[in-house]
């Protein structure tokens, strides 16, 4: 598994003093690039073959978020491509060894000219080396989506929310829902499903509901009432 060490930082915490959810997520999808970027196949390869890796779920379960000054270990490994989709474990461990907090996600390899899947590069295949599927319970990539939704206010899409793609990175698809709920609370494990690109200047009107099992479920739509993003959040047990 590719990792890195790192040491939890105070503009990563939240306000209990721990490492924020999407402080996680950033150290997740920090881990992907540079493992990427040191085997050769990073952002300038995949922009010279006009190709992009873009993320279609997040699942994240967290055991224990990190504290300020905590040395962590960050690794990730590829498991499975079929066709033009691509399967990545994600693991953050303390410093004994003791794991914080496990992903999986799944990815799909798109032209950038066209929009269409397009299939990895024997490159690609020779450098990403497949490892054993991390030990956690996977959930389904399908969120369900409750009936009757609160809806929330609209926020505008600004420069600070885009990546070197143009479009809204991953993690402030989470910032934007998160902060929707108007309320903290102790996530034990998140689940993404990304739908649609966001751009620039485009509006996305947040929905949310409390589900009977205490999860949350928020909807992120645009202008003209599409699903661009959909997250469900699960509390911590007591």
């Amino acid at each position: 598994m590719y990792s890195y060490k790192s040491r939890i930082r105070y503009s990563e915490l939240d306000e209990t003093g721990r490492l924020r959810l999407e402080s996680l997520l950033d150290y997740f999808q920090d881990c992907s690039t540079f493992h990427s970027e040191d085997i050769g196949l990073g952002v300038d390869y995949l922009r010279e073959r006009n190709m992009v890796w873009v993320m279609s779920s997040w699942q994240i379960v967290a055991e224990r978020f990190p504290k300020l000054g905590e040395m962590v270990t960050v690794g990730t490994a590829p498991y499975e491509f079929k066709g033009f989709v691509g399967f990545r474990n994600f693991l953050m461990t303390d410093e004994g060894g003791a794991r914080l907090a496990c992903a999986n996600t799944i990815w799909s390899l798109l032209d950038t000219r066209t929009g269409k899947p397009v299939r990895p590069t024997e490159e690609m295949m020779k450098g990403y080396t497949l490892e054993p599927r991390l030990d956690m319970d996977y959930a389904p990539r399908r969120i369900q989506v409750p009936k009757e939704m609160e809806r929330q206010d609209d926020v505008q899409i600004r420069t600070h929310h885009l990546d070197t793609n143009h479009h809204v990175n991953n993690g402030q698809f989470v910032r934007i829902a998160l902060d929707s709920l108007q309320k903290s609370c102790g996530v034990r494990q998140l689940r993404a499903e990304y739908k649609k690109q966001v751009m620039l200047g485009d509006v996305l009107t947040p929905y949310t509901k409390e589900t009977e099992d205490g999860s949350y479920v928020i909807v992120l739509k645009d202008a003209e009432e599409n699903v661009c993003c959909t997250v469900e959040l699960q509390e911590e047990r007591n």
